[in-house]
């Protein structure tokens, strides 16, 4: 089979794109609609309404599988390849071929359902999905529709809320089941010259599918679910969560209905590929269908898409119809069989080439979810702290590696990361692993600070320096540049004079017992010797001077 697809690969690689003529595409109809703003004031509740309509959302998401090689086929998995040219001839579906279970995406499946508390099946199904579309060559999608590799898990997620975004708010959301199934390739649309290009590079390759129940009540908790999901994946290895390359697609499931009354009839919003268009789509649906049913309207049961330029949803295609996908059991591939254990390996098969529960099991990383409450007790940081750090890729590493070189405190540590180190790489959009200040220079700066060589607004401005001028070390730029603090009695005592005789107002409501007014005059010292004055001789050398 490998050989088959290398020479698959060959023979397609001078084929660019497919021509495929639309008039024999199906025709997906657009149905015009009216612009439906979203507005964020609350809608008043209809006076023939007992109770408020609230929103349900359920979401679908296929995660694609970090594999060197596709589901079924020796293809590799490379994106933005020149077209056609990772397609073996079972990607095209030529007569003949079969597939090749690859181990490796079985293996992300079961630990991806571990990770996310499902229960593993032991035994596992492939099914055929029949439908068309001009980019599945075969006419149709193996996948797992009667029994899945994981079912019956929970993904628990956290978000900030409250008044002022600091109170950690934790829910769950059940996860129905994760199954294995082939993707599509990719259809690419010329209206100019009336005709749909194809691309077969994606086709086969391996996803997992994560149905999550209807258990969310807006777009904030959706977001948060697929942000926790997306660093839960990226933490396991098993898919590069990178949404702008179609690594995870989020299909949601909305619907409005009364507390205690039936669910209403929901709507799917297709493919969005990012996590804040996602929150803002979904909460557009809800408010338009909470609009349509307090007009005395019915929503309809269709698929629509997201517009990010309108910050609308758009109608695709209605669902009156039901689909009929004629499963049936893939007669080309045996039951998925997994283990618990080496012990209940059959005779005679080898652990490395079967998939092991427990091994697995044991391989498992630390979470997100662990890490926030880890750093939280291990350095007695802020909540909101410990997602900046986790949520950023590399930054708690970064953090971690700053801490061991330091005796400085954490709290001071973190406001240094999340606020400099971090306000810099956005800046320049960059990521941590690009910062120009390693976490040992970051370290050297703060010892510098905390050993009072330095003042904090100095600090600051070395580090600004560091950032331009990778290589040099925060005390060479404060020697270059003179930037030490001045400790010198009768330098200090000249200067703050002539603060103080400048500015009697000020010495006046200091006598008069206003001790706050002793700060401005410290800052007008700071000023006048550029940041570099020793705060507690200053402070000091004023209260002797204005007492």
């Amino acid at each position: 089979m490998a050989a088959s697809c290398i020479a698959a690969s060959e023979l397609l690689h001078n084929i660019k794109l497919i021509p495929y003529h639309k008039a024999s595409c199906v025709l997906i109809r657009r149905i015009s609609t009216s612009k439906l703003k979203c507005s964020s004031q609350p809608v008043a509740e209809a006076t023939s309404a007992p109770q408020q309509l609230v929103g349900v959302v359920g979401l679908e998401i296929h995660a694609q599988i970090s594999s060197n090689t596709k589901l079924f086929s020796g293809s590799s998995v490379q994106f933005l390849a020149p077209p056609n040219s990772l397609v073996s001839f079972f990607d095209a579906s030529l007569p003949g071929t079969l597939p090749v279970l690859n181990r490796r995406c079985v293996e992300a499946a079961v630990m991806t359902g571990l990770a996310l508390n499902c229960t593993i099946n032991k035994k596992s199904l492939f099914d055929r999905k029949h439908y068309f579309y001009a980019d599945l060559p075969a006419g149709y999608q193996i996948t797992q529709q009667r029994r899945p590799v994981a079912v019956d898990g929970v993904l628990t997620y956290s978000f900030l809320g409250g008044k002022k975004r600091n109170q950690v708010i934790r829910k769950n959301v059940h996860i129905k089941q994760i199954q294995l199934e082939q993707d599509s390739g990719k259809s690419l649309h010329d209206d100019v010259n009336n005709q749909t290009l194809i691309d077969l590079n994606r086709a086969g390759v391996g996803l997992m599918e994560l149905v999550m129940e209807p258990d969310m009540s807006g777009g904030e908790e959706a977001a948060a679910a697929v942000r926790e999901l997306q660093l839960i994946l990226q933490a396991l290895g098993t898919c590069q969560g990178n949404m702008s390359e179609g690594q995870l697609r989020v299909d949601a499931n909305v619907s409005v209905h009364r507390a205690g009354e039936p669910l209403g009839v929901r709507t799917e919003v297709k493919n969005i590929n990012s996590i804040r268009f996602l929150a803002k789509a979904i909460d557009f649906e809800i408010q338009r269908q909470t609009d349509v049913v307090q007009r005395g309207g019915t929503v309809k049961n269709e698929t629509r898409a997201y517009d990010s330029k309108s910050g609308e949803t758009v109608p695709m295609r209605d669902k009156e119809g039901l689909q009929d996908y004629r499963f049936m059991p893939e007669p080309n591939l045996p039951p998925l069989i997994v283990f618990e254990d080496n012990a209940s390996l059959p005779a005679g098969i080898d652990a490395c080439q079967a998939v092991v529960v427990q091994t697995i099991k044991e391989g498992l990383p630390e979470l997100p979810g662990i890490k926030r409450d880890r750093l939280v007790q291990a350095y007695g940081i802020l909540p909101e702290h410990s997602f900046t750090l986790v949520n950023e890729d590399g930054l708690m590493e970064y953090f971690e590696a700053v801490m061991r070189a330091t005796k400085m405190e954490p709290r001071k540590v973190i406001g240094w990361v999340t606020n400099e180190l971090v306000g810099l790489l956005k800046q320049q959009n960059t990521s941590v692993s690009h910062s120009p200040v390693t976490p040992a220079a970051l370290a050297e700066l703060l010892e510098l600070q905390e050993a009072g060589h330095i003042s904090s607004s100095v600090a600051k401005q070395v580090f600004q320096e560091m950032w331009r001028s990778p290589g040099k070390t925060g005390a060479e730029i404060i020697r270059e540049q003179d930037l030490g603090l001045v400790s010198d009695a009768a330098k200090l005592h000249r200067v703050c004079q002539k603060v103080v005789d400048s500015h009697p107002d000020e010495v006046c409501a200091i006598r008069s017992g206003n001790k706050k007014v002793l700060n401005r005059l410290m800052g007008l010292v700071q000023k006048e010797l550029k940041g570099r004055a020793d705060p507690v001789l200053v402070r000091e050398i004023l209260q002797e001077k204005t007492s």
